[in-house]
């Protein structure tokens, strides 16, 4: 068999959403006995997950950590450089990137030919678009139950995603699996949240040449380019949700902190973005990014003139970010 396949891995970290779920779930296949841990991306930066990650650990659809045995993504922002993987290699970790839609469509494309990973199949046309960008705005708010499924995840909830973990590792389909009790309670609370959202971004949704801003801050709510590009239509070309709390913390999964997410409105750019959006997710936070078209960062704590301070955030520090987003993006006219 293949080196990667014969590495010992005995914890598997994922991203929490349907991408790190489905990933996690065929990494499971390789490596049955292994642990999974579900994070995000901000918790990895931070350090927060730093006492999980050991040589033996793959991670999956999350930033590279130095520490772990095994590293698969497909996030433009965490493509490795030759020297990068070259140091890596020497450390004993290896690196799988590839400019792939999904995370998970590099972990099949990876193992399908060393193990029988076929039932899988069927997730992954849906999962590559909805994490690519490549969904239309027809099958977003259709009731295809790959996309219930996806908005039910809840990584605070660990045993409920361990139970749609354990689904997919046994083969089961959408459908079956959107029929279990628990999940299909799951999905009625997920259409009543997504319907109470939907009215909610027409209080707290405003555009500004062509960008759409969503403010939630302090809202308890969290959602997706995917709504937010559907709810403002062919009069954005991207847009920026700003979600969290001020006095949130990465380590509280119930009181994140202050932080935009910033997509293309792919309805309308279907091949790509008219911007690279990681533009503003780097401006200031070095540990923001994503793809070109779907992206995030933390607020961070801004002088008058945009010079990073130290000190705690403050609610002030969103407009400053916001406008020099702004700026930034009105720098697509003059490309």
């Amino acid at each position: 068999m293949d080196a990667i396949v014969d590495t010992k891995i005995t914890k598997i970290v994922a991203d929490g959403d349907l991408d790190g779920l489905l990933s996690a779930a065929i990494l499971h296949r390789i490596w049955p006995d292994a642990t999974i841990h579900f994070t995000h991306p901000a918790e990895v930066r931070s350090g927060g997950v730093d006492n999980h990650i050991g040589r033996e650990t793959a991670m999956v659809d999350l930033p590279f950590h130095p520490n772990c045995g095994l590293h698969i993504d497909h996030h433009l922002t965490n493509k490795p450089t030759y020297e990068q993987e070259q140091i890596a290699a020497e450390q004993g970790c290896k690196i799988i990137w590839n400019d792939a839609l999904s995370a998970a469509r590099v972990c099949f494309d990876t193992f399908r030919k060393h193990v029988d990973i076929s039932d899988f199949e069927m997730w992954m046309p849906m999962v590559d678009k909805l994490d690519g960008g490549k969904i239309s705005a027809t099958e977003f708010l259709s009731d295809n139950p790959i996309m219930w499924i996806g908005r039910t995840i809840d990584t605070t909830d660990l045993p409920y995603c361990r139970l749609l973990l354990e689904q997919l590792a046994l083969g089961h389909s959408p459908k079956e699996i959107i029929e279990i009790e628990e999940v299909g309670a799951k999905v009625s609370e997920a259409r009543i949240n997504f319907e109470n959202l939907r009215k909610t971004l027409s209080d707290h949704l405003y555009i500004v040449d062509r960008l759409a801003i969503v403010r939630l801050e302090e809202k308890g709510f969290r959602t997706n380019g995917y709504l937010v590009t559907a709810h403002a239509g062919k009069s954005c070309d991207a847009c920026m949700i700003i979600h969290g709390y001020t006095d949130g913390e990465i380590s509280d999964k119930s009181k994140w902190p202050l932080s935009a997410s910033f997509y293309s409105n792919s309805f309308l750019h279907k091949q790509s973005p008219i911007f690279d959006l990681t533009r503003l997710a780097t401006a200031f936070d070095v540990d923001g990014g994503g793809h070109a078209g779907a992206c995030g960062c933390r607020i961070q704590p801004l002088s008058e003139s945009e010079t990073i301070e130290n000190r705690p955030i403050t609610s002030s520090d969103i407009e400053r970010n916001i406008n020099a987003w702004q700026r930034l993006w009105s720098q697509r006219k003059s490309r």
